[in-house]
């Protein structure tokens, strides 16, 4: 699928300015040039990246309070969700403070380097979440193709605390997952069909207590 179908496509479901599309077009670029040795996203959907990145991190923005304050994104990776967030965020001036979470240096790297290039009010940390030692706080927690659920309940739980909302992207196993998980945890959430793929979901966490 070419670049303007898939940015007409994009825009279908998100409406962002053009000086936006300009910022995604620049982060597509350099996302592209980058994968060829770091290895950000699957070669499949290196020709794909509106969509099957882009539109799939973006299907949350509308479902952020603009109250909200600060973010955190688990496993950032090549800056999905949370990086497209806070471009998104800075389009409707929302005042987020986003930080983004990976234990990879070289894909830290890969993420400062975008988020300087773009401008953007983000702060990149490289560590490990999962044996991070301080608590993590903000408003609202992320997470896209990051750990299994039942891994991710079980950080919330110890690892985090004073959120607000949390949004997991969870693919084909996530209604087993959350069927299993509630056998565990008391969650009260929200349940969302991905707009990008019949077989994925999209979570989104309003408490959590242990059963």
């Amino acid at each position: 699928m070419s670049q303007s179908i898939q940015i007409a496509t994009f825009s279908k479901f998100i409406q962002v300015s053009r000086e936006t599309i300009t910022s995604l077009v620049k982060y597509e670029n350099y996302l592209i040039k980058s994968n060829k040795t770091l290895n950000l996203i699957g070669k499949s959907t290196i020709n794909e990246i509106w969509l099957r990145h882009f539109l799939d991190s973006s299907q949350v923005i509308d479902f952020i309070d603009k109250n909200t304050g600060s973010l955190i994104d688990l496993g950032s990776g090549a800056g999905f969700p949370g990086l497209i967030i806070a471009i998104l965020a800075k389009d409707r001036k929302i005042n987020l403070k986003v930080k983004l979470i990976e234990k990879s240096p070289k894909k830290a790297s890969f993420l400062r380097e975008i988020v300087n290039y773009l401008n953007l009010n983000v702060e990149v940390l490289n560590i490990n979440a999962l044996t991070h030692a301080k608590k993590l706080e903000a408003d609202l927690i992320v997470a896209r193709a990051f750990k299994p659920l039942k891994i991710i309940l079980q950080f919330l739980d110890k690892n985090t605390e004073n959120w607000k909302k949390v949004f997991l992207f969870l693919g084909k196993t996530g209604q087993d997952e959350l069927l299993q998980a509630s056998k565990s945890w008391h969650i009260k959430y929200k349940q969302r069909m991905s707009v990008t793929s019949n077989d994925s979901i999209v979570i989104e966490i309003n408490k959590l207590t242990k059963k």
